[in-house]
C-alpha cells in the first residue's frame, strides 16, 4: 500500500517518473511503491534484462518502460530521455539512484578505480539531472537524489565511495538553488544499511558473514537494517506534492544508525 500521509494516501496519479538502477535493489523498490501509487515508470538500468523484467512485472499493473543503459554515459543519458518523451510525452520525477561501491585503501586504488567509482555515483547525477531539467521546468518537477550516510560518516577502504556520496549532497543544494525559479525541487536520500544485493556482496567477502550481520544490527537502535521499501516510502514522500515545500535538503534513512554515533 502506498504511503499515507494523515487519512490520505500519497499519490502520483498520471506522473511520470524516471529511476536508474531501478532493476533491482533499492531501485526497484521505488519503481514498485511508484507504480503503485500511480505513476508511469521508467526502468533505466545498465542489466537491460534485469531492467525488462522489472518494467515487465510493473506492466502488469501499470505503465512500464524499460530502457537499457550506461548512467556515465552522455548519449545513453540523452537516448533515456528522448524515449521517455516519445513514449509518456512528458517526466515528472527524476530518481537518481544507481550506484557502485568501488572498496579499497586509497593509496592502492587506481586512477580508474577512482573515475569508475566517482562517474556511476556522481558524474551520472549531473548527466541526467542536466538533461531531465529541460523537461521538468514549469510544472513542478521533482529531482529525488539517493545519497548515503557516507555523505557524513567514514569508514576505512571507502574514500571515494565517501566522496562521490558527499558529491550528491553538495551537488543536490547546487541544483535545488538553481533550478528553484524553474519550479523544480531537488532533495536527497541518505540510506543506512538496506537489505540489497549490494550488501549481500559485502557480507559475501566478509570473514564470518553472521558475525558481520550481528555488528551491523547492534549499530542499529531499531535492531533491524532497512528495507528498499524503507527508502522507497522516504522517495515517494519528496518526489510528491506532499513535500512541495521541500527543496534542497537530505532524509536520513537508517534507523537512528548515525545519531548512535556509528
Amino acid at each position: 500500500m502506498p504511503l499515507r500521509v494523515g487519512m490520505d494516501l500519497i499519490r502520483i496519479d498520471n506522473k511520470v517518473a524516471l529511476i536508474t538502477g531501478a532493476a533491482a535493489g533499492i531501485g526497484a523498490g521505488i519503481a514498485e511503491l511508484f507504480s503503485e501509487a500511480g505513476a508511469a515508470v521508467v526502468v533505466f538500468d545498465i542489466n537491460g534484462e534485469g531492467a525488462r523484467r522489472r518494467a515487465q512485472k510493473l506492466g502488469q499493473s501499470g505503465r512500464a518502460l524499460a530502457v537499457p543503459g550506461d548512467v556515465s554515459c552522455e548519449e545513453d543519458v540523452k537516448a533515456a530521455l528522448d524515449q521517455t518523451i516519445r513514449e509518456f510525452g512528458t517526466l515528472d520525477i527524476l530518481v537518481n539512484n544507481a550506484g557502485i561501491e568501488v572498496a579499497g585503501p586509497m593509496v592502492e586504488m587506481t586512477s580508474s578505480d577512482w573515475d569508475r567509482q566517482l562517474n556511476v555515483n556522481l558524474k551520472s547525477v549531473f548527466l541526467f539531472s542536466k538533461y531531465a531539467i529541460l523537461h521538468l521546468r514549469g510544472h513542478g518537477g521533482a529531482i529525488v537524489n539517493i545519497s548515503s550516510v557516507h555523505a557524513f560518516v567514514s569508514y576505512e577502504g571507502n574514500a571515494a565511495y565517501d566522496a562521490s556520496k558527499a558529491g550528491m549532497i553538495g551537488l543536490t543544494r547546487a541544483l535545488a538553488l538553481e533550478h528553484g525559479r524553474d519550479g523544480i525541487r531537488v532533495n536527497a536520500i541518505c540510506p543506512g544499511y538496506i537489505d540489497t544485493p549490494m550488501m549481500d556482496e559485502w557480507l559475501r567477502v566478509q570473514p564470518d558473514a553472521a558475525e558481520a550481520m550481528r555488528q551491523v544490527l547492534r549499530i542499529h537502535p531499531l535492531g533491524r537494517i532497512g528495507t528498499p521499501r524503507d527508502v522507497a516510502d522516504a522517495a515517494l514522500f519528496l518526489a510528491s506534492d506532499a513535500a512541495s515545500f521541500i527543496s534542497g535538503t537530505f532524509l536520513v534513512v537508517d534507523g537512528a544508525m548515525t545519531s548512535a554515533g556509528h
